[in-house]
C-alpha cells in the first residue's frame, strides 16, 4: 500500500495501516451503493471515504494526543492514496498538484459543512450538503440522500462511544449500514 513514506513516525504503521483499512472497508460497503443510492465511481467512493474520515476526525478531536496524531497521520494517508490513484488514472506529474489542490479543497469544505450539520443534530442539512457533494450536477434529480444523512449520524453516534484506548491502537470499529431489511427513509431496498 502507500504506507511506505511513514519513515517519521514508525511505531504508529501498524495502527495507522489497520485503521486507514478499517476506515475504507467501512466506506466501500455494498449498501452504501446499492441501498442509500451513493454512486458506484472513483467519486462516489472519494464521498464515501472522506465522509468515515471527517467522522473519524470528528471523533478523536477529543482524544490525547496519541489518538490525535494517529488521525492526522490517516489523513496523510488518505490524500497520499488520494495522490496514487490520480497518478493511476493517468494524470502526470504535472497535474498532480493541482489536482491534489483541488481534492484537499473538496475534503475540507466537506468536513465543515457535515461538521455544521452533525454538531447542530441537522439531518436535513446534512442530506442536503451529501446532496450536493455526491451528486453536484443532478439538480433537483438527485436521490434525497437522507437514508445516509441517517447512517452518517449512527456511526458518529456509535464512534463516540469508542474508547481513547480502542483509538489508541486503531481499534475502533465503524458500525455497518442496513443491519436490518427496512430502508432508511430516502434509500431504496436492498436486491
Amino acid at each position: 500500500m502507500i504506507f511506505g513514506l511513514f519513515g517519521k513516525k514508525n511505531g504508529n504503521r501498524r495502527i495507522v495501516e489497520k485503521q486507514y483499512a478499517t476506515l475504507t472497508t467501512a466506506a466501500r460497503h455494498t449498501y452504501l451503493y446499492e441501498v442509500l443510492e451513493v454512486p458506484d465511481t472513483v467519486m462516489g467512493r472519494f464521498e464515501m471515504l472522506s465522509a468515515m474520515l471527517i467522522l473519524y476526525f470528528r471523533r478523536t478531536r477529543a482524544s490525547g494526543t496519541s489518538g490525535q496524531e494517529i488521525a492526522q497521520e490517516i489523513v496523510d494517508a488518505f490524500f497520499e492514496d488520494v495522490d496514487h490513484s490520480i497518478r493511476e488514472l493517468g494524470v502526470g506529474d504535472v497535474g498532480v498538484p493541482k489536482r491534489m489542490k483541488k481534492f484537499a479543497g473538496m475534503f475540507y469544505g466537506r468536513l465543515e459543512s457535515y461538521a455544521a450539520a452533525l454538531d447542530g443534530g441537522d439531518r436535513a442539512g446534512l442530506a442536503a450538503a451529501l446532496r450536493r457533494n455526491i451528486y453536484p450536477e443532478a439538480g433537483e434529480g438527485a436521490p434525497a440522500m437522507a437514508g445516509l444523512a441517517d447512517y452518517l449520524f449512527a456511526a458518529e453516534a456509535a464512534m463516540a462511544d469508542v474508547s481513547d484506548d480502542d483509538i489508541q491502537t486503531g481499534a475502533l470499529a465503524v458500525v455497518e449500514p442496513g443491519r436490518d431489511d427496512t430502508p432508511p427513509e430516502g434509500g431504496r431496498k436492498a436486491k
